[in-house]
């Protein structure tokens, strides 16, 4: 028994001498459990997506259609945006014809038009369009059901003055009037109720849409009896509120969802495997393969430059058989886009190599970079959009994602795959990975001047 309880001892030593295996086993599985619980709204009080920027074109000369923007307003879901941004600082009222320049700008992914036949006396219902880039398919289908959501639950007063609208130009404007005492007079005399009460509401157009909206919760105690009204409310609704949908960008792309998600996972997994690899420094260095080197005439600079080149033609080859797998098993068009794809995995492999060297420039063991590497790369994925929408996110990790090089990374893939953008439109991105590469290198090659690695 007590050979067995030494043995344990000194496998609980070796526990807390590794350091990178203490993190990698307790930090890691603790921030996994944060992230997903803060996408699933767990401990916030407003669970579900937040601040997604909404862009809003009234063009209705009708007062009721603001109604629908300040419904939109106070949701925690959207952030309105009604205004254009000049280049000199100076603003005006957003148009429709700002909507799909802006979309292909990345500005915002999702606007509502209300036209001007919003409401209109030739026709019953209301018509409204959604103008949108469905980059993101978990998110989009979010977006689409609360938007409609906020929308029926907004208009049923307006459809109720729809209803008045056309009864006046049928009937004239005397005659509606009374058919709207006639009909006050008679529910109150049926259910009960003052008649003047009741008129108002009628003129306010309040016919009992919204109730039959809430019918689904309020008039039955069984799930299924429930599901029914409100499936039969939905469908009442959706014939009186016509909206048009246009997708302006990634209409013709040929396989949606593989293109959506291929280029979260290619990062992802480059960024694994460069870390890895660059932590192969400390098997030289254990090896004495560094100081045989050093002993020709090489020199430390070349050790590193070396090892970065590397790097990046070992990344462009694992994105790029990737993505050609992507295209022969799920039609992902990577060859239709080759050269813009080819260019953009350079600067990505050159941003993740960058990663992985400092790495290895501020840690110890190679035991300790894989361990970090583990944390900062899941870290990354999660919050950067690999796994999950980052609107599904509090505000303040949306705002960590865009310091994240997953993040860019997937915007630069979107860019190629989903956008097709051409190589003048990408250099933005390419810019932000490469200005990535540059700070994260710098401060590599600093730390490296000063690690014991090569002694």
């Amino acid at each position: 028994m007590s050979t067995l309880l030494t043995l344990l001892g000194k496998d609980f030593a070796n526990l807390l001498r590794n350091r990178g295996a203490l993190i990698l086993s307790l930090v890691v599985p603790m921030l996994i459990i944060y992230i997903v619980g803060m996408v699933f709204g767990l401990g916030r009080s407003n669970p579900g997506p937040t601040s997604i920027p909404l862009a809003v074109v009234n063009t209705s000369a009708d007062a009721s259609a603001q109604k629908i923007v300040d419904a939109l307003r106070v949701q925690h879901t959207f952030n309105v945006i009604t205004e254009y941004v000049n280049p000199d600082k100076t603003t005006r009222t957003l148009v429709e014809d700002d909507l799909r320049q802006l979309i292909h700008d990345r500005k915002f992914s999702y606007a509502l038009v209300i036209p001007s036949d919003f409401m209109s006396d030739e026709h019953l219902g209301l018509h409204l369009k959604i103008v949108s880039d469905p980059r993101n398919d978990i998110e989009s289908q979010m977006v689409n059901g609360l938007l409609q959501q906020a929308i029926f639950s907004s208009v049923p007063n307006l459809l109720g003055k729809s209803i008045l609208s056309q009864n006046k130009r049928v009937l004239g404007a005397a005659r509606s009037d009374q058919l709207n005492r006639t009909l006050a007079n008679d529910i109150a005399a049926s259910f009960g109720g003052d008649p003047k009460t009741i008129l108002e509401s009628i003129n306010n157009g309040d016919f009992g849409i919204n109730q039959l909206m809430q019918s689904g919760s309020a008039s039955s105690s069984t799930e299924s009896t429930g599901n029914s009204n409100t499936d039969r409310a939905a469908s009442f609704m959706s014939k009186l509120v016509k909206i048009d949908h246009e997708q302006v960008i990634g209409a013709d792309v040929k396989s949606p969802t593989a293109t959506r998600i291929v280029g979260g996972y290619a990062v992802m997994f480059l960024l694994f495997a460069l870390s890895g690899s660059s932590a192969a420094f400390f098997d030289e260095k254990n090896s004495g393969i560094f100081r045989r080197l050093l002993s020709a005439p090489v020199s430390r600079a070349q050790l590193l430059w070396s090892r970065f080149v590397y790097g990046v033609l070992f990344g462009l080859a694992q994105l790029t058989t990737l993505f050609l797998a992507g295209e022969l098993l799920y039609g992902v068009d990577a060859i239709g886009h080759i050269g813009n794809l080819i260019v953009v995995c350079i600067c990505v492999a050159a941003a993740c190599t960058a990663f992985g060297m400092l790495l290895s420039a501020i840690t110890r063991s190679a035991a300790a970079a894989s361990s970090l590497a583990t944390l900062i790369v899941i870290f990354m994925s999660a919050c950067g959009g690999a796994w999950f929408p980052i609107s599904l996110m509090p505000e303040f990790m949306q705002h960590i994602a865009h310091y994240t090089l997953v993040y860019w990374a997937i915007e630069a893939f979107g860019a190629v795959l989903w956008a097709g953008d051409s190589f003048v439109q990408l250099l933005p991105i390419l810019g932000v990975l490469l200005g990535i590469t540059a700070v994260v290198m710098s401060v590599a090659l600093w730390r490296f001047n000063r690690s014991p690695l090569f002694e």
